[in-house]
């Protein structure tokens, strides 16, 4: 590994309620938070941006790398009692937030995995932690909130019922996200597709 701490993935508590997910404080160590952080890439919309088009520096490189590694997959896959090395994977980065993000969805059905790291050096707003919901009609029902917090991991099982959104957020919130997806020829174009629709809505027709 680069920057990944596995052990960190290793020791997260699994948790069951509403759906599976976990969180690993210190994936990314303060010292190589600063170092990636540095080499982020340059973003200035607010919305996710496919990896392959954007621009950034070696160190970032090296911390996908390790995401994009077998030994990350194999650990994260036990984690979840499941196989992903050798899945389709499609990773996505964000730096801005606006005031239409954040609502209560669940991840298409095409993505078996859904992994967020996070890399704001500070978070002191209440506002834009992710929640694990029990229900897709109230924000306030959830199990857990996590804080966007830099050097946070958070991965969660994709199911009928794993709802999560967040409060309104306007602002700076680094995120990647990578998904593993299922065998399906299709689950890659799917993403692609639906990204698309997304920049197209914001972009093009003023959806806010």
């Amino acid at each position: 590994m680069n920057y990944a701490n596995l052990d960190a993935l290793r020791e997260a508590p699994l948790t069951t309620d509403p759906f599976p997910f976990l969180v690993a404080p210190g994936f990314l160590s303060m010292e190589d938070l600063a170092t990636v952080n540095a080499d982020y890439p340059a973003i200035d919309s607010a919305a996710n941006h496919a990896l392959e088009e954007l621009s950034y520096g070696a160190a970032f490189g090296r911390f996908v790398e390790d995401l994009e590694s077998d030994a990350f997959a194999r650990l994260l896959g036990e984690r979840f009692d499941m196989t992903l090395a050798g899945l389709p994977s499609t990773i996505t980065v964000r730096r801005f937030c606006e005031r239409t993000d954040g609502n209560i969805h669940t991840d298409h059905k095409s993505k078996i995995i859904t992994v967020l790291v996070y890399f704001n050096e500070h978070w002191t707003h209440s506002e834009g932690q992710l929640r694990m919901l029990r229900g897709r009609h109230d924000i306030e029902d959830y199990a857990a909130e996590v804080p966007p917090l830099g050097g946070t991991l958070l991965a969660f099982k994709r199911t009928p019922h794993s709802w999560h959104g967040h409060t309104r957020f306007v602002g700076e919130r680094r995120m990647l996200q990578l998904n593993f997806l299922d065998r399906s020829p299709l689950s890659v174009a799917s993403q692609r597709i639906a990204r698309a629709g997304t920049h197209f809505a914001k972009n093009v027709l003023g959806l806010r």
